[in-house]
């Protein structure tokens, strides 16, 4: 078979995007998440986390000297060279360039701090420390002189800032073997670079009213956005911990917890609305079908039992039939039973091959699936997302686009992604729901 090399995976959708008609966005201007603003964040949502995640993960990989180190490094390296296509798109050949030179550049500073730590050369780690406030200066000047002043350079700094010290913080709470400070900063971190995203995609929607006519902070794209945030963390912290499990790490039960923590924004939504039962019913699907039939590959792996892994790939396969039936009747037929379990044995087959070909020893092609896994979960918010609007409008119409970025910066961004999400759980517990009910039918039924 031939080998995969780390090439690039996935066009960015903004270039698609962009080309679509500004008119064309929805018939009869019912809401949509599927409008230019919403591939623009979605394509830096997916870049942007996609960069924080391999960031830290590469950082831990080489304090380890993992076997794939260098792999995961390469992976990082081609997220910035994914970039530029999507800032050319914008900003032209000469802008996509200056982009790359600056934020591949950054990557670069990683590996002293890696080789800092490692030979506790405190020296190596402050020139590394004056490398990433170089960066920050530099891209923060670029990002207010591109979008005009749309991205002020002060806000800009203060969240690029924040980001370095969440991505330090994780690694030097690792180094010192706190794994449950560092993954608590690791879902911070990883939340923040939504924040980024929705700053960013504001910005250059104001700026450029002619490519869109709608804003990127449309009921609609935030349902979408926090879709595909909690996809993409699920994905990540599904791999990463399978990972973890078959080295036997000692951060292994920590990488759980941060998944658990991702299983839990959807089980508090249910449970603030339609109590206790409800969550627990919903936490005992999620977990024993799915998150727990992972840790079944992982510990059957291990003990070389075939049996038992076939088994626990079983228990997937029918998550993806259960999960899909809910969909459909949840959504009233606007996500297709056939089409959501198609997309959900899809994702899971991503997970397995990413851990298959990292237990294999075969690190390019676990890096290719992983980085194939994490861009394909940037669906479920445009899909499963359009399902509900459409099935909802009243509740997802579109706001009028401010006449400028409001002054508060990330900080009141963050502030209205947090809003965002909870009401983006709200609607999605109530669905988890229907398929809870549809569930204890189906067995009085039987």
């Amino acid at each position: 078979m031939k080998k995969k090399t780390l090439n690039k995976i996935v066009a960015p959708a903004l270039a698609l995007g962009l080309l679509v008609p500004v008119n064309a966005q929805a018939a009869d201007h019912m809401p949509t998440a599927s409008t230019p603003a919403g591939d623009l964040r979605a394509t830096l949502d997916q870049l942007l986390s996609e960069h924080y995640v391999l960031a830290v993960t590469s950082m831990m990989k080489g304090y380890d000297e993992a076997a794939d180190a260098e792999v995961a490094d390469q992976a990082l390296d081609q997220n910035a060279l994914d970039m530029t296509p999507a800032i050319s798109s914008i900003y032209g050949e000469e802008g996509g360039m200056k982009f790359e030179e600056i934020f591949r550049g950054h990557n670069d500073y990683s590996a002293d701090f890696v080789e800092a730590a490692k030979s506790e050369n405190k020296e190596l780690r402050m020139e590394a420390e004056a490398e990433v406030d170089e960066f920050v200066e530099e891209f923060s000047t670029f990002l207010d002189a591109a979008t005009e002043g749309n991205l002020p350079k002060e806000a800009a700094a203060d969240a690029l800032e924040l980001h370095e010290d969440q991505v330090l913080s994780v690694f030097d709470n690792y180094v010192e073997g706190d794994y449950e400070e560092a993954y608590m900063t690791f879902r911070e971190g990883y939340k923040h670079m939504f924040n980024i995203s929705k700053a960013l995609s504001g910005a250059i929607v104001t700026q450029m009213p002619d490519k869109f006519t709608t804003g990127a902070d449309t009921p609609a794209v935030e349902l979408r956005s926090t879709l595909n945030s909690l996809a993409g963390e699920h994905f990540a912290l599904a791999a990463i911990g399978m990972q973890k499990g078959y080295d036997q790490a000692e951060d292994y039960d920590y990488v759980t917890w941060a998944e658990d923590q991702n299983t839990l924004d959807f089980k508090a939504a249910i449970a603030s609305v339609y109590g206790d039962e409800g969550a627990a019913q919903f936490e005992k699907v999620w977990n024993s079908d799915h998150i727990t039939a992972q840790g079944d590959i992982v510990a059957a792996t291990l003990e070389g039992d075939e049996a038992k892994i076939e088994e626990a790939r079983m228990k997937l396969d029918q998550f993806a039939v259960d999960f899909s039936t809910f969909l459909d009747a949840a959504t009233e037929g606007n996500l297709p039973q056939a089409a959501g379990e198609e997309a959900i044995k899809q994702h899971e087959a991503l997970v397995l091959d990413t851990f298959d070909q990292y237990v294999a020893g075969d690190a390019e092609a676990a890096w290719m699936s992983f980085r194939e896994g994490y861009a394909f979960m940037f669906g479920v918010g445009e899909t499963l997302g359009n399902a509900i609007v459409t099935q909802m409008p009243d509740k997802f119409e579109e706001t009028t686009m401010p006449e400028e970025m409001p002054e508060t910066g990330l900080g009141g961004a963050q502030e209205q992604s947090m809003n965002s999400l909870y009401a983006a759980l709200a609607v999605l517990g109530g669905i988890l729901l229907a398929f809870v009910t549809l569930r204890k039918r189906k067995v009085s039924e039987q």
